[in-house]
């Protein structure tokens, strides 16, 4: 079997103030769609991930992005896609948000209420959870 290409995918890890990070759910017409996920997209050609992340979260959230934090990588074989998803926080931004997708956003903590969660959100629940030295499931199956 031969390698998939890998699509390089810009994610946003919003962390408010009080520590609450942003989740979305997939649109209608998405792969997974109904499942929860932070926000984001794919990397256009001659892009950086600081850049498709700002200009993924505008188009999406209606949002506009200060600093964009790389943090963690991930490559997740889905049946659809092979993907490398570069993580970065965001601690501020500007503008209300609005689902320009027509998806749904909360604001979650520890263990995370919604579900289901795509497989590629559990492991950043996990990497939040060693970071805040929270004990017990980050998600709730």
């Amino acid at each position: 079997m031969t390698e998939r290409e890998i699509t390089e995918v810009a994610v946003g890890v919003l962390v408010a103030p009080d520590g609450q990070f942003l989740l979305t759910s997939r649109p209608e017409g998405k792969v997974y769609a109904g499942y929860w996920e932070f926000p984001g997209g794919k990397v256009e050609a001659g892009e950086s991930v600081e850049q498709a992340l700002a200009r993924e979260l505008h188009e999406e959230l209606g949002i506009c992005i200060g600093a964009a934090h790389p943090w963690q990588t991930l490559v997740m074989d889905y049946p659809h896609a092979r993907v490398r998803l570069n993580f970065c926080k965001v601690f501020d931004w500007t503008g209300e948000f609005q689902m320009l997708e027509g998806q749904q956003m909360a604001w979650a903590s520890l263990p995370v209420q919604v579900r289901p969660v795509l497989p590629g959100t559990i492991p950043v629940l996990n990497w939040f959870a060693q970071e805040r030295g929270h004990v017990g499931p980050t998600h709730l199956d």
